[in-house]
């Protein structure tokens, strides 16, 4: 008998391969190999050229900027709305950036030089990828608006929320010191963040595992970033026919 918590896994989990269209996902669809993304696995690394493409469904991916001294911020993250390795198609092969896996999970590994094929046709997975690019450009212009003006509070809220965006339930799990190297901050204005947020009933900090437990208490708390992200994901994505998982 098979047991009732299989987690069943499909590739239209994944809201860009969703809405392509039938005849464009055809071609891709066979050659989609579901992969474990565990937690901390690092998808690739800065200057790495680029030999598959990433379409996370449970997973959530974080592409960081690398510092000198060992330093990194996280500069956007990707979930089951996205793809991981968009420099491919935009024609840079590699980039500065890494990807880590920051909530493991599973998603669908594609051959880079099947993708190019697709996106060559200059066709409507062409017009979508352009799309979905531009939506990540404004995640990452919003990321570093906002780690420059807003509290370390409002950023946090930011994260936790568009984390939550990209997650069936509303339970994360993740250290403090996680969250700071995310952020680019010390772990105690972290600490004292979350402590906040938690005295006021938003969420429940335990062990490295985060609930939470009022949602729009947390929307009314963070800066307009997340709002603005949000907003650009959903008008340059959501005319996409969405196919059933």
């Amino acid at each position: 008998m098979s047991s009732p918590y299989v987690v069943l896994h499909n590739p239209n989990q994944n809201h860009l391969l969703a809405a392509m269209q039938d005849a464009d996902f055809a071609r891709l669809a066979p050659h989609l190999e579901q992969v474990p993304m565990r937690l901390g696995d690092v998808i690739y690394d800065s200057g790495d050229k680029l030999q598959h493409v990433y379409f996370p469904t449970t997973a959530i991916v974080s592409l960081h900027y690398l510092l000198e001294n060992g330093g990194s911020s996280e500069i956007a993250g990707v979930g089951n709305e996205g793809v991981v390795g968009v420099s491919l198609f935009m024609g840079g092969d590699s980039t500065p950036s890494r990807a880590v896996v920051q909530t493991g999970g599973v998603g669908y590994r594609l051959k880079a030089h099947l993708l190019m094929e697709e996106f060559n046709r200059a066709g409507p997975v062409m017009r979508l990828l352009l799309r979905y690019t531009q939506a990540l450009l404004t995640q990452m212009s919003q990321t570093a608006v906002c780690n420059r003006h807003h509290t370390v509070e409002q950023q946090l809220c930011r994260w936790l929320l568009l984390t939550l965006d990209r997650l069936p339930g509303r339970e994360l799990t993740m250290t403090q010191e996680l969250i700071a190297n995310m952020l680019g901050v010390r772990r105690e204005g972290v600490t004292e963040a979350a402590g906040k947020l938690q005295a006021r009933g938003h969420i429940s900090y335990r062990r490295g595992h985060i609930t939470v437990l009022d949602r729009s208490g947390l929307e009314s708390t963070t800066c307009e970033c997340y709002g603005v992200v949000k907003k650009e994901f959903a008008r340059l994505l959501s005319d996409g026919r969405q196919r059933q998982a």
